[in-house]
């Protein structure tokens, strides 16, 4: 027997009510009036279903994802013929969408999928913030094949929009706390790629202190990452959308500007965050990803329901990320936090991260410090394939005093330099040696 739990709109709710009720093995169990009463009783156990329409007041992306947690499978509803409506409701993530005209055999396997075993959701997510690279949340895929069997849940990222056209890479930038420079690592390391010929997407999930539109003179009252993630929650964001709230600030670079205060932290919810970023690698073949330090997940310890998790964008990236970079400080004190760093990363489902160690100078680490830098990090941490940035300090505050690169204030700099061969290391190419003069950018 599967048990459904509907939310759906008052105009056709009876109709829809009397004909799930009249399928063979299937019981309405709750017909709730609002999201809190829907949460309240798939929270309790009082279905294997959720039947929800546009209608449910408060249905989006993130309020799937809670249901998904919960351990059902999501079912969308329109009425017949309202075509706009099931639209919204695919682009939400539903790919199982019913209406009072689907054929009572097809729509009886559509809503008893939860005999066949548990949702999607309930297993992987359980101990996570995010659904891993998936863009549905979770939520089971029917086919439109009455041959090919029972449905199935997705277990791996939707096929890129164009036959042929692999999908882009997603690298994350993430460190400890103490400013060791994340921010001006993902900056230049996008203007190089972008500069060399590899268009980029640097996206600012920073929800501690995002400084990417400022690093670069943007005005960030209207933040790109709180648009697009606003788009995905209302089941309307697409490429074209997500193109235009990420502006192109230099040739080949486009820009997700992050939150302006930290106040605003809510705003970026884990699933949209998730499916933002899986959307961006159709739209830019690398995107680098400026995440906040804290990987802390301590909600959970003080809520006994689902609460909000402000470092959950930051895990979400993670998860999703083909490579992470681990930006600590070249001193002693930026050292042990990054071995520290290195060590809670391995509890997390991730790729092996990339150390790189920024400011480094002999006056904080003693002679030879690129030696001893690393023969601390093998020794402590493991860490092989470590990155060096020099320590440029009057390179860095000219940048960041015009708000521009490092490639169009200081071309020759020894610290760009060093970023563009990390950069060439990230596109699988060496980028050639940048000229210290006619290398200014034309700004956009």
């Amino acid at each position: 027997m599967s048990t459904v739990v509907t939310a759906l709109g008052h105009e056709w709710e009876a109709r829809m009510v009397a004909l799930v009720d009249s399928l063979p093995g299937i019981d309405v169990g709750r017909r709730c009036v609002d999201l809190a009463e829907l949460v309240s009783a798939v929270a309790a156990g009082h279905g294997d279903v959720a039947l929800v329409s546009l209608e449910l007041r408060g249905l989006d992306r993130d309020a799937l994802h809670q249901l998904d947690l919960a351990g059902v499978h999501v079912v969308g509803a329109s009425a017949e013929g309202d075509e706009d409506s099931e639209r919204r409701l695919r682009q939400l993530g539903l790919t199982r969408v019913v209406h009072l005209g689907t054929p009572a055999d097809e729509l009886a396997d559509l809503l008893g999928v939860a005999r066949r075993g548990p949702a999607p959701g309930a297993a992987t997510l359980a101990g996570t913030v995010g659904a891993g690279p998936t863009s549905t949340g979770g939520v089971a895929v029917a086919t439109d094949d009455p041959q090919a069997g029972p449905p199935r849940p997705t277990d791996e990222p939707p096929p890129a929009p164009e036959a042929g056209r692999a999908r882009g890479r997603v690298v994350c930038v993430w460190g400890p706390t103490g400013a060791p420079g994340r921010t001006t690592v993902a900056v230049n390391l996008a203007a190089e790629l972008a500069g060399s010929g590899v268009p980029t997407l640097l996206v600012d999930v920073d929800t501690y202190g995002a400084s990417v539109a400022q690093a670069l003179s943007m005005i960030d009252e209207a933040p790109g990452a709180a648009a697009a993630v606003r788009a995905s929650e209302a089941g309307s964001l697409d490429l074209p959308t997500l193109a235009r709230v990420a502006p192109e600030v230099l040739p080949g670079l486009r820009v997700l500007s992050g939150i302006p205060t930290p106040a605003r932290w809510t705003e970026l919810r884990a699933a949209a965050v998730e499916h933002v970023l899986d959307l961006s690698r159709d739209l830019a073949p690398l995107v680098v990803v400026d995440c906040g330090f804290s990987i802390e997940d301590d909600e959970e310890l003080s809520y006994d329901t689902l609460a909000p998790r402000r470092n959950a964008t930051t895990l979400v990236a993670l998860e999703a990320a083909d490579e992470i970079l681990v930006v600590g400080a070249g001193d002693p004190v930026g050292l042990q936090r990054m071995v520290r760093a290195v060590q809670a990363l391995a509890d997390l489902p991730v790729v092996a991260p990339r150390p790189v160690v920024n400011r480094v100078r002999a006056s904080a680490v003693g002679s030879d410090p690129q030696r001893r830098i690393a023969d601390s990090l093998r020794r402590f941490a493991g860490l092989e394939r470590i990155a060096f940035l020099p320590d440029d300090p009057a390179s860095t505050d000219a940048a960041m005093l015009a708000g521009r690169t490092l490639a169009e204030t200081a071309p020759g700099s020894p610290l760009r330099a060093a970023l563009r061969e990390l950069a060439g290391a990230l596109a699988g190419r060496a980028l050639p040696r940048p000229s210290r003069t006619g290398s200014r950018l034309l700004r956009r």
